[in-house]
């Protein structure tokens, strides 16, 4: 990958947004990226509620304004009503990439059989590629690194590779 890569970690979270309690699964993600893509990466971290509109915003103004190449969220893929992260990516994608929910309910269900409720999924807008992950710290170590040689794989496809 060049080393001019942007990344983006995006935590999604009510009450971790409002220093409730300390967000732990943000720092789990950009430990993986790091160890996979070593420190040339440029990591944009954002911490926002979950609120549609917001994470939407977010997710565009990353695409469009930062040309961030890639774009990882935690949190809000579950089934409460305040669980909007996928309703607010499908709202800025242009092609979602299913594989990407699948597989990480694959891998986690086999430990965790609530991991079916999960709807994580993925998609690109221009040159970007965004990817949901769950929320816990535990299943982001267990469905990030499977993930990423398709990840590496998407980020050259973008690039025009």
């Amino acid at each position: 990958m060049p080393s001019s890569l942007r990344i983006a970690r995006v935590t999604l979270s009510d009450r971790a947004s409002a220093g409730i309690y300390a967000d732990l699964s943000g720092p789990e993600i950009e430990r993986i990226l790091r160890a996979s893509f070593g420190d040339e990466p440029t990591i944009l971290v954002h911490l926002i509620p979950d609120d549609r509109e917001g994470i939407a915003a977010t997710l565009r103004a990353l695409c469009d304004d930062e040309q961030c190449d890639l774009i990882v969220t935690t949190g809000g893929t579950g089934p409460a009503p305040r669980d909007v992260t996928p309703e607010a990516t499908r709202d800025v994608i242009v092609r979602e990439l299913p594989g990407f929910g699948e597989a990480m309910r694959a891998v986690s269900f086999a430990k965790v059989p609530t991991a079916i409720l999960s709807r994580a999924t993925a998609g690109t807008r221009g040159r970007t590629l965004v990817v949901n992950l769950p929320g816990n710290p535990r299943a982001i170590g267990e469905c990030l690194p499977p993930l990423l040689p398709a990840i590496r794989e998407c980020l050259k496809h973008l690039q025009g590779g």
